[in-house]
């Protein structure tokens, strides 16, 4: 079963991937790619990778301080062979908070196909940032 993000992001949604995993510094997140995440080969396009570990890498910082938001401010990433996932599986992302200070969070991410190989490895920084209450309707020139 899994968890709510606690802060709602349309293109994570867009991508559906569900948290399975969110605590101490630690994330897991699934993910089934649909046909328009694949590339020219049929597999899943790098961006979609990328940006699995971006989230895995984010929910693994916030997990020690939920109320506040995470920014990317650095991703280094390497793939290692495609990240295939056929109908009915998932690639499983896994987070992890190397070292944190009070502002910047240190992490490392890695994708793993359906058959548990590791397909993608990142490393990434991110800072700490306040939540703003977000705007929920548009606003009104009347």
């Amino acid at each position: 079963m899994s968890i709510p993000f606690g802060v709602h992001i349309p293109f994570v949604d867009n991508l559906g991937f569900t948290l399975e995993k969110f605590e101490n510094g630690t994330s897991e997140l699934h993910y089934s790619p649909r046909s328009e995440h694949l590339n020219s080969f049929d597999i899943t396009h790098g961006g979609a990778v990328m940006t699995l570990l971006d989230v895995v890498m984010a929910t693994a910082a916030r997990s020690v301080e939920q109320d506040m938001g995470v920014v990317t401010i650095e991703m280094k990433t390497s793939f290692m062979r495609p990240a295939k996932a056929n109908e009915g599986e998932h690639l499983v992302g896994k987070g992890l908070l190397l070292h944190r200070t009070k502002t910047m969070a240190f992490t490392d991410g890695k994708v793993y196909d359906a058959a548990g190989q590791l397909c993608a490895h990142a490393t990434g920084t991110f800072k700490y940032v306040k939540r703003t209450p977000s705007i929920t309707s548009p606003i009104s020139t009347d």
